[in-house]
């Protein structure tokens, strides 16, 4: 089993930044890929940005590209989410997830596991 914390979520001005954290432990050897999802409140979750376990690939979905960056310290097991420019549309609650599948999407029914979520707000 993994298991994933997610921290650095807040309250951030219009073209403010923040840069979310996700600590994962747990049985990590079988994990492929790593992704951020976000949902905002009365909607579906979504995929944000996505990574290889072991980096450096990467993709994005086309709201976030040129604004936010994924990365990951496997020395340190935690995943991270550079987040720039924001813009309220941005506002929602953000989940780090991982997989062991072997597809690479950013189709949320592909990760097994998920964290509690960190909430975002842009005002």
């Amino acid at each position: 089993h993994v298991q994933l914390v997610e921290s650095g979520g807040g309250s951030v001005q219009t073209g403010g930044s923040l840069r979310l954290s996700c600590v994962f432990s747990g049985y990590t050897n079988g994990i492929r890929f790593m992704a951020w999802f976000r949902q905002p409140t009365g909607k579906e979750r979504e995929g944000v940005a996505g990574i290889i376990a072991g980096g450096p690939s990467t993709f994005y979905a086309n709201s976030v590209k040129g604004r936010f960056t994924i990365t990951v310290d496997n020395a340190s097991n935690t995943l991270y989410l550079q987040m720039n420019n924001l813009q309220p549309e941005d506002t929602a609650t953000y989940y780090c997830a991982a997989t062991s599948a072997t597809s690479w999407n950013l189709n949320p029914s592909n990760y097994n596991y998920w964290g509690l979520g960190t909430q975002v707000t842009v005002s």
